[in-house]
């Protein structure tokens, strides 16, 4: 990382009054490109381990907890109206694997999952094999990675990070003796699987910098992670690397992937001192995913063209795409999801008019079929199907306004059953009390943008109503309509939340995601801007009640909209914000940054370069009136360096016009998903929402 280092000078930033927003210091710093220069005075944040940039982060949180002092009961009453809903002796829907049911629960007052296990039947006494609560104790962040047990059900792998910074330790733990064996895998990605000789581990390695996951390492039992085998190292800096096993346990496949291209390599797995081989060679543009059903893999692929994707099979000794043939066509109008192989059945995930839909499709070839899904505003998806041999499919169902149900299936009778369906505690929550829609935006090429939409029955459209419009619209991740028990603490205050579909995801399509990405990136942010309009014309709200939300690459689109189209929203909520682009991708030693050029596009070229610098938010604030904006980030985020909001508000401070607030909030214990927790991440979820009820003048 690039890394500026000074000595200690009480100058450097100015030290503020009480109530009044801290002043950082500018310290020109020129960076040249194309034989331009642009001067970033705040270059100098870039370095966590300056005491004077710790400082100001500090007074920067002061500053956000002094202007807000007036809301702390609040938060506090917020916080708990929240936690009221949320059943918090809750566990997941158990699932039967190798003859263990495994179940995760939390007790109340506990913030962590228990994870346990009972053998063969539920009425067998419950095996605790990680108490994460236990593991948590006296650590400002706990996050528990892979968890994995062995073929043989005696061991189990599993992996944590205690910093947020997403680098990882991979432990091994005797689970008939309770004690954790002495091998120790460290600062690694987490991610690992075992072989099926019960003493063979495969893991992936990242690069001490970048954190780029690039190498795959074997380990055995009982040996130091010095006398790790190196299985294959992934050269090109614009992939990653990971190691899975196959539903079927046949296979192990390392994965290669970048943006735009796959590449695996596949090992039996009763072999693992075998040689991985090559599925099919990487080409450019081709991307393929693998699943192992008898005597064929099944792959889908956007091969010949196939933008939404196909199905296609091939034998398992003849892997390479010439020995490829179709299962199921590419469809214009559809998109291929996911596949789930069972014994007698073949279930697709399908994408169609920005809706989920499941096809069961018996491999007897007769009598296939849609699971029948009426709402428009619903996400279905399959969950936990680890059973290869059975006709029990077991996939989850919500909306924005139904809580989420865990469902199984029979794909033979046709009948199911509802194992679970999420309870909102507290006696007051009635589905039929709030209303779903969708409805289109027009955006300015013409192209209808879908908008998802929950709010309050009885709720008037007369320009009055606060609405909190959400988006991402980046690398094809579609934004689907959830339920959320927190969201009822807006809705039940008047508030409509709104899904804004835009292009750069993939939620119509695959088109969909490749008009909102590279050199067609600004149809992201326009048609954000443009869902926001229509929300105004049609009069679900207006400019003085409009509220926009988004983080990460969200966060970037934020950055844009502001900067574009201010005067649209009264308040803005932009979460570990990815604003200062230019700079980012142009440093190959951040995270993710060489990976990210067949989204971003490579900034070492010129048309990328001036593509980005026409739109990155860092470099395009100007001296004009910006909402009111909160801003939030983790010091030691792997994803979107912290340095980046905190360049951004230094900057905004010192040109906006205004005397709108402008808040700066990190996370000093953690990275890119907040705090660990579910509770902590309940009161960060507070501070959002007391940041717009108190400019709405909304109270308990």
């Amino acid at each position: 990382m690039l890394f500026l280092h000074f000595k200690f000078k009480k100058d450097l930033l100015t030290m503020p009054e009480k109530n009044t927003a801290p002043v950082a210091k500018i310290i020109p710093k020129k960076l040249k490109k194309f034989g331009e220069v642009r001067i970033d005075n705040y270059f100098w944040l870039n370095d966590r381990e300056n005491p004077e940039v710790i400082d100001y982060l500090n007074q920067e949180n002061t500053y956000y907890q002094e202007k807000t002092a007036h809301t702390k009961d609040f938060q506090i009453a917020l916080f708990e109206e929240m936690k009221a809903r949320i059943k918090e002796d809750d566990q997941s829907v158990p699932y039967l694997y190798n003859g263990y049911y495994y179940i995760t629960r939390y007790e109340k007052g506990q913030d962590y999952p228990i994870y346990s296990r009972k053998k063969e039947s539920l009425s067998a006494p419950e095996e605790i094999l990680f108490d994460c609560n236990e593991m948590a104790k006296g650590k400002p962040y706990f996050q528990l990675g892979a968890l994995s047990v062995s073929p043989d059900n005696k061991l189990a792998l599993f992996s944590y990070d205690i910093v947020g910074r997403r680098i990882y330790t991979i432990q091994i733990k005797n689970l008939e003796t309770k004690e954790v064996l002495e091998d120790k895998i460290e600062n690694v990605t987490g991610s690992a699987v075992w072989a099926n000789d019960n003493k063979t581990i495969f893991y992936s390695d990242q690069d001490d910098v970048t954190l780029r996951s690039h190498k795959i390492f074997k380990h055995k039992l009982g040996s130091k992670q010095t006398d790790d085998v190196l299985v294959y190292f992934e050269e090109d800096e614009t992939f990653n690397v990971e190691i899975a096993k196959s539903k079927s346990q046949k296979y192990l496949a390392i994965e290669s992937d970048s943006t735009l291209t796959t590449e695996y390599q596949i090992l039996d797995a009763d072999n693992p001192d075998g040689e991985f081989k090559i599925f099919q060679k990487r080409v450019r543009g081709m991307e393929y995913s693998i699943s192992h059903y008898g005597d064929s893999f099944y792959i889908i692929t956007n091969k010949d063209k196939a933008e939404n994707f196909k199905l296609m099979k091939t034998p398992v000794n003849a892997t390479s795409k010439s020995n490829w043939t179709e299962v199921i066509a590419h469809r214009k109008d559809v998109l291929l999801e996911d596949v789930e192989i069972f014994k007698d059945f073949l279930v697709v995930e399908e994408r169609e008019n920005g809706l989920n839909k499941i096809r069961i499709m018996p491999w007897s070839g007769e009598g296939e079929y849609y699971l029948p899904f009426e709402s428009e505003t619903y996400t279905a998806y399959t969950t936990s199907n680890v059973d290869f041999d059975t006709e029990i499919l077991r996939f989850a169902y919500q909306s924005m306004r139904t809580p989420s149900s865990v469902v199984d299936f029979n794909m033979r009778t046709k009948t199911k059953e509802v194992k679970k369906e999420q309870e909102v505690l507290g006696g007051k929550f009635d589905k039929d009390n709030y209303i779903e829609e969708r409805v289109w935006a027009t955006a300015d090429d013409g192209v209808k943008i879908p908008i998802s939409m929950v709010y309050k029955k009885g709720l008037k459209k007369n320009g009055k109503n606060p609405l909190l419009q959400y988006a991402y619209g980046s690398y094809g991740h579609s934004m689907d309509a959830t339920f959320s028990t927190t969201r009822l603490t807006l809705l039940d205050r008047g508030f409509i939340f709104a899904i804004a579909h835009i292009r750069g995801g993939e939620d119509l399509g695959r088109q969909w995601y490749e008009d909102g990405k590279l050199l067609k990136k600004k149809n992201t942010f326009t048609d954000f801007i443009d869902c926001s309009k229509f929300l105004i014309s049609e009069k679900y709200t207006s400019a003085q009640h409009l509220y926009a939300e988004g983080g990460s690459a969200g966060g970037l689109l934020m950055g844009v909209v502001v900067n574009t189209a201010p005067e649209l929203y009264n308040g803005v909520i932009a979460q570990v914000a990815f604003v200062d682009v230019i700079t980012t991708m142009l440093d190959d030693s951040i995270p993710l940054t060489t990976g990210e050029y067949d989204e971003w596009g490579n900034p070492n070229v010129r048309k990328y370069y001036d593509y980005m610098l026409s739109y990155s938010p860092y470099d395009n604030v100007v001296a004009q009136k910006y909402p009111n904006m909160y801003v939030s980030t983790g010091l030691h985020d792997s994803q979107v360096q912290y340095w980046e909001p905190a360049k951004w508000v230094a900057k905004l401070r010192a040109l906006k016009t205004d005397d709108n607030l402008l808040f700066l909030d990190t996370n000093m214990d953690a990275g890119h998903g907040g705090a660990s927790g579910r509770f902590e991440a309940v009161k960060e979820l507070a501070k959002e929402y007391s940041f717009l009820l108190d400019l709405e003048k909304i109270k308990i």
